[in-house]
């Protein structure tokens, strides 16, 4: 054996080692993804007829998180989306409705809700309001939210301002110590 073809011999095993080993994690993955279809809610899933033949779109399926130092100094870590990791490890859960991003400020007397619902008429948002929970809902054949956000302090939901631009939905609540029963609110 010549030293040349002894070299070369060492790295080729190694390529060989990778392409298996990409092989095995190529399939899994396709094995995660169908295990994750079997549990999608069914409106997630559409087929559609193109000029080619049919094709399968799943989602919008939406993740993620956002992170804010809280007034005791501590971060905050906010979960948004449809789909939600699991307590118990390989186990997913997804919902039709997709939970929005939210922040709330609370001011000296008054609570601010900013939340994104993008893609929808502001007819569509249905916003329900108690002394101190904001549910924030919008459920047609495109898109559906949902959210239900605990305020900081108690509110008078008769006094809810709430508009929608661009996307950003607004709502301002005066705060009170008053109890009361929950009113719907209108978006102007």
């Amino acid at each position: 054996m010549s030293w040349e073809s002894w070299r070369r011999r060492p790295f080729s095993r190694i390529f060989e080692e990778m392409e298996r080993m990409m092989r095995e994690l190529d399939e899994m993955f396709s094995k995660s993804f169908e295990d994750l279809e079997q549990e999608l809610p069914k409106s997630l899933i559409r087929e559609r007829k193109t000029d080619r033949g049919y094709v399968r779109e799943v989602g919008p399926i939406v993740y993620g998180y956002s992170i804010k130092i809280g007034p005791d100094g501590k971060p905050i870590v906010r979960e948004f989306g449809n789909i939600r990791p699991g307590r118990v490890p390989k186990i997913v859960e997804v919902s039709e409705a997709r939970e929005p991003i939210v922040d709330v400020y609370e001011e000296e007397d008054s609570i601010k809700v900013v939340a994104e619902v993008p893609g929808v008429d502001r007819n569509d948002i249905n916003l329900n309001a108690s002394e101190r929970r904001l549910i924030i809902s919008v459920d047609t054949p495109q898109r559906k939210y949902y959210k239900e956000v605990d305020l900081p302090a108690e509110v008078d939901p008769q006094s809810a301002k709430a508009t929608y631009k661009n996307g950003v939905l607004e709502v301002v609540l005066k705060k009170t110590g008053t109890e009361s029963k929950g009113v719907k609110i209108k978006i102007e």
